[in-house]
Parts: C-alpha cells; structure tokens; sequence
C-alpha cells in the first residue's frame, strides 16, 4: 500500500510540474485544435508537431540554406586567395630595414 502511495504522489508531482511548466495547456489546446479541425489530417502527429512549432525546417528551405552556404563558402575561398596574393605582392613593395634597425 505504501508503494502505491508513493507512485501516486510521484505522479501528482509530475502532474504539477506540467501544469506549472505551461505543458498540459498546451497540449490541450493543440488537441482542442485537433479535434475542431473540419478534415482530420492523415497524420495527427505531424499536425501536433507543427501546432506545437517542432516541425523543423523545411525541406526547400533546407536545400536553399545549403546551397547558399555552398555559394558562401566558394567566394570565402576565392577571397581568402586573393587576401593571400596581396599580402605577398605588399611584402614585395615593403622596404627592408637598413642595417638591421626597424622602424
């Protein structure tokens, strides 16, 4: 009996813990949502998840953050290169010091 007690209590705390955590209501509303919607979707979870603002990013906006980065990270490439070849063209017009003495 006192195992039941004690499973019981360790439920109810979980069960405040949602509730103050704001979890249950919004659970209940995206399942209110679900419930009043006219045509029920073939997936209830992916309904759930986009309701509930998990659903991620999306597969064109995926391949189009990709092939920005791809497009990025040539012209970085291409502008390290010539941030390269100035540097060696200034070191080419830079006067040595004389007799050793910088200035």
């Amino acid at each position: 009996m006192a195992h039941y007690r004690a499973s019981e209590s360790k439920r109810e705390q979980f069960r405040r813990y949602l509730e103050k955590a704001g979890v249950l209501d919004s659970l209940t509303n995206v399942l209110v949502a679900l419930y009043e919607e006219p045509e029920k979707p073939n997936n209830a979870l992916d309904f759930l998840k986009h309701h509930l603002g998990v659903a991620g990013a999306e597969p064109a906006d995926t391949e189009a953050l990709r092939l920005e980065l791809s497009e990025l990270q040539q012209k970085f490439d291409l502008l390290t290169e010539e941030n390269r070849e100035l540097r060696n063209r200034l070191q080419q017009y830079k006067p040595e010091p004389e007799d050793g003495v910088p200035e």
